[in-house]
């Protein structure tokens, strides 16, 4: 496959699944007509994850591309350079992504020390602009949003933070994209403003306001007097959570996800400077992750299956835990209130019989947040 275009590597036509000889796990889905197929060599990988893979990989052609160009394709070769635009993104799910939302299909999101604030100026900064998505966005992660900006479906609103992410750092872009969910067919412009490195303004708009509308004399107006609570999101990023939160210290990672809202806070760093590296955490609550909502904490089922479900689904564990050996002794619990699910990753000292109310103590913590 020397000289085969990327993107054919990506999706092929045709339908195949299951288990290759030597560990190689093949998946396929079907969309718009559309096969993808992914093969895998990571040993445990679940059919979950390959699956939401999948999904992100076709939500991001669409993004970029647009669900008209690629199920009437009327140029081969134009649709494959159409496609390089999709390649920085897609590669970044592929690798050893910092972000979840492409496996939970919730935003990511930081808590900024002062939320209120930024929250405050950005509406009024969206006012302004006559626009009615807009965020704030340091590292591919949600800092603050506009309503609007929160009422966009899935996969678009984890999709869009996620590829002002992937993106190579500009001082302000006029980027065309297309909603998956809302507008596959229809271009939007993504307009993007550095205001500090890693941390850029985002406008999902139509036609108007131009981008040079957007000018020195606006963000002055409206970010200027907020330089030091904007300065503070900058560590967020990696960290998710402010300098200081009261997290207890035998904490190593931790995801939080609110299922109503489709938000979720994702961090490995509370505790940085202990084992296991970032990496590994990150491969370990991901992992996790995939087995708790395959096994334990199945979805919400649809109206219809819900009152014959429901006998079943009142004798579901509200809680899990699991110690990861041999050798290593990390433990991993899972905890469900209500909307939200919380995992954490802990270190071997964590007594085994405090797990659920180290949990439960955390989640009630967070609950304000999101």
């Amino acid at each position: 496959m020397g000289d085969t275009p990327r993107c054919v590597r990506w999706f092929v036509a045709g339908s195949c699944q299951g288990t290759w000889e030597r560990g190689w796990k093949l998946q396929h889905l079907e969309l718009k007509g559309i096969t993808l197929i992914v093969l895998s060599s990571e040993e445990g990988t679940s059919e979950l994850r390959l699956e939401r893979l999948l999904q992100m990989v076709f939500g991001a052609m669409v993004l970029l591309v647009g669900l008209e160009e690629l199920t009437n394709i009327r140029n081969v070769e134009r649709l494959k350079k159409e496609l390089r635009a999709s390649y920085c993104l897609i590669d970044s799910f592929l690798g050893d992504p910092e972000l979840i939302g492409d496996l939970t299909q919730c935003v990511d999101c930081v808590i900024p020390p002062e939320g209120s604030l930024l929250q405050e100026a950005l509406s009024g900064f969206a006012e302004a602009t006559g626009t009615v998505f807009v965020s704030l966005v340091v590292s591919g992660r949600v800092v603050a949003a506009t309503e609007g900006w929160w009422r966009l479906g899935m996969p678009e609103a984890v999709l869009l933070p996620w590829l002002v992410g992937s993106l190579p750092p500009q001082a302000a872009r006029d980027y065309p994209v297309y909603l998956p969910h809302g507008s596959p067919t229809v271009p939007h412009r993504l307009l993007t403003l550095t205001l500090l490195p890693s941390l850029e303004l985002c406008l999902l708009c139509g036609p108007s306001p131009p981008l040079s509308q957007l000018g020195a004399q606006l963000l002055e107006r409206w970010w200027q007097p907020l330089l030091d609570p904007l300065r503070a999101c900058l560590p967020l990023g990696p960290r998710a959570l402010p300098e200081g939160f009261p997290l207890h210290t035998d904490i190593l990672g931790l995801l939080l996800l609110n299922l109503e809202l489709k938000r979720c806070l994702f961090t490995v760093q509370p505790s940085g400077n202990k084992e296991p590296s970032p990496e590994q955490r990150r491969h370990l609550l991901r992992n996790f992750y995939t087995l708790v909502t395959s096994t334990y904490f199945p979805p919400e089922p649809g109206a219809s299956e819900k009152a014959e479900d429901a006998g079943h689904r009142s004798q579901l564990p509200r809680a899990c835990y699991l110690v990861l050996g041999p050798g290593m002794g990390w433990q991993v619990v899972a905890l469900q209130l209500g909307p939200r699910q919380l995992l954490l990753l802990l270190s071997p000292q964590s007594p085994t019989h405090g797990l659920r109310a180290l949990a439960t103590h955390t989640l009630h913590a967070l609950t304000p947040f999101l």
